[in-house]
């Protein structure tokens, strides 16, 4: 695993957009995994930016969903499909043609579970899949004590992830209480995971996915295992880490080809 600390949050979103069109340039059909909330924002805009300068060039990307809540329709404004079309595919210019996700209205949603695990595969897999994570150290939507094998699934959030989804909604009453996610041994398939985490709410997370122990209680922590993960946090979400200097070094005599 690999830890690049970064001044803030539009620095660390200017990185990994940098990898992603670094990707894009290197295989034009590439599927990028993209994650929903505030934190990602940051990479999307610079990733934008850089179609509008004519740098890198998105028209044969696709995209794939890591979650969806269950119950709402495509069309709600905060289906996780809505958002990534608002934030994601329309400014980047990619059709919904060339989206991929799971149906969270389906009759039958452990079969819908199973349709997208096997869609991901018959894709060719995820190149890059960006996470963030939540302050109990979920990602995707694998709470606390999820399986380290898990596959795409139904998910019930903790009353914490609700409460921190609300703002997204009129009131609490309305965010779903079922979620379909990427199960951790789905995500851990993608060929390289990027973590992207800011904020001094996120310390304590950052630290147990880094430094602690490999353990469902932080499911973050499985990222651990992966032969490419790069966590990317901005000082306030590093300022927990042990290692901080180290990582710090390690980044600053990294040659400039090995990317991130």
């Amino acid at each position: 695993m690999e830890v690049v600390i970064v001044p803030d949050a539009k620095a660390g979103g200017a990185l990994i957009a940098g990898a992603m069109a670094d990707l894009l340039r290197r295989t034009p059909d590439a599927l990028l995994g993209v994650a929903t909330g505030s934190t990602p924002l940051p990479v999307y805009e610079a990733l934008v930016a850089q179609v509008r300068s004519g740098s890198v060039d998105t028209s044969r990307a696709r995209i794939a969903q890591l979650d969806e809540y269950v119950g709402l329709t495509a069309d709600h404004p905060e289906s996780y499909r809505s958002v990534l079309r608002r934030e994601v595919l329309e400014p980047l210019g990619i059709g919904m043609d060339a989206f991929m996700g799971p149906d969270g209205t389906a009759e039958d949603v452990q079969a819908a579970c199973e349709a997208y695990d096997r869609a991901l595969t018959e894709a060719g897999g995820v190149d890059l899949q960006l996470l963030g994570i939540g302050t109990d150290g979920h990602i995707g939507f694998n709470e606390p004590c999820s399986s380290l094998v898990s596959r795409t699934r139904i998910k019930t959030l903790t009353e914490q992830t609700r409460v921190d989804n609300a703002r997204f909604f009129d009131d609490i009453d309305q965010v779903p209480h079922h979620v379909i996610t990427q199960g951790i041994g789905t995500i851990l398939e993608a060929r390289h995971l990027v973590l992207l985490a800011t904020g001094e709410g996120k310390a304590d997370a950052v630290a147990a996915t880094v430094e602690g122990p490999v353990a469902a209680v932080c499911p973050a922590s499985a990222l651990q295992l992966h032969p490419h993960a790069t966590v990317v946090v901005d000082e306030a979400a590093a300022s927990k880490l042990k290692f901080a200097d180290y990582f710090r070094r390690t980044y600053v005599n990294k040659p400039d080809w090995q990317g991130i």
